[in-house]
């Protein structure tokens, strides 16, 4: 074999495993770029090393050694991404205002062909898309890096006790304690995962439907009977966030009334539906990027509506277009 052919060959076995890492990474991390730079550093890291890559482990359990240490080094730096229902109570709608954050505060989204690898079993592939959600990876971020990374490897990915503490140089009852600890944790926060099935049943789907049609059509009164009446709304990168239907639909009839025309395209995100929100172009004809939403439904109604509105990072990252024709 060449010299060349070794190299492709190399490539394409670390390739295969860029999906699956990047999901790992980035319920470690929160943040889908920070996410997708921990994978490279990893996949450096092995093309650089491959030589001395003995065999004595699996290739796949090797990348996430490496993976790990790249994401641990990274959360020594102590940063802690959260969602704004993390850091605040909701506002009042006679009290809202816009005040933005820096970027690095905020859980990010992230599309699912980039962390939901193709998987045969519905049951693991229904524990990897709800282990994505903004709901669960938020609640990841309370616990130290390192029963992160336990609690992943082991509920999410089902890696044996032995095999983590391998990974992490560590004793089995060391990681049970980390789990155990980790587990504690997530009882005493919201990590309550919406209910949405993979592929939407029938009755979702005519959920979304309305809910397209009455954002569209701009009908508070049509939206209103989606909503949850403990419905939230969060748009990062403001802090504000608001809770009810009743202030939701006051806000986009006040801050939020430029939203009026606007036009939604299905998407996916965190293992959950998701839209690309245009709204009117106000220098011209069309539409032009506003957010990306993530929509939560439980009992047959909307949850939660979380608008990215950082579209110029969005965006490519969804390979969405950045303007719809006015007939679209």
């Amino acid at each position: 074999m060449s010299d060349l052919t070794a190299a492709a060959d190399v490539d394409t076995r670390l390739e295969g495993h860029r999906v699956e890492l990047t999901g790992y990474c980035y319920r470690m991390l929160g943040s889908a770029f920070e996410a997708e730079d921990a994978v490279q550093e990893t996949l450096v890291r092995a093309w650089r090393n491959f030589d001395k890559f003995e065999g004595r482990s699996s290739l796949r359990s090797w990348l996430y050694r490496i993976a790990t240490n790249v994401c641990l080094d990274m959360l020594n730096a102590g940063n802690k991404r959260a969602r704004p229902v993390d850091l605040t109570g909701p506002t009042p709608l006679a009290q809202a205002a816009l005040n933005p954050l820096p970027e690095n505060t905020w859980l990010e989204p992230m599309p699912d062909g980039r962390i939901l690898p193709s998987v045969a079993d519905p049951a693991e592939a229904a524990v990897a898309r709800e282990s994505v959600r903004l709901a669960f990876v938020a609640a990841l971020q309370h616990l130290p890096p390192k029963q992160r990374a336990v609690l992943i490897l082991r509920e999410v990915l089902a890696w044996k006790a032995s095999e983590v503490a391998e990974l992490l140089d560590t004793s089995v009852a060391s990681v049970n304690s980390a789990l155990q600890r980790a587990r504690a944790t997530l009882a005493d926060t919201d990590s309550t995962a919406p209910d949405t099935a993979n592929p939407l049943d029938e009755e979702q789907r005519k959920l979304l439907d309305r809910y397209v049609a009455a954002f569209e059509g701009y009908d508070m009164a049509a939206l209103t009977a989606l909503l949850h009446e403990d419905a939230v709304m969060t748009m990062p990168p403001f802090d504000l966030w608001l809770r009810g239907h009743d202030d939701i639909t006051g806000f986009m009839l006040s801050l939020g009334a430029s939203c009026e025309g606007s036009r939604l395209v299905a998407t996916q995100a965190n293992g959950a539906p998701a839209f690309a929100h245009y709204k009117p172009n106000p220098d011209g004809p069309g539409f032009v990027p506003w957010a990306v939403q993530v929509i939560d439904i439980e009992d047959g109604a909307i949850t939660g509506m979380h608008c990215f509105l950082d579209t110029p990072r969005w965006f490519p990252l969804f390979g969405l277009p950045d303007h719809l024709d006015a007939d679209a």
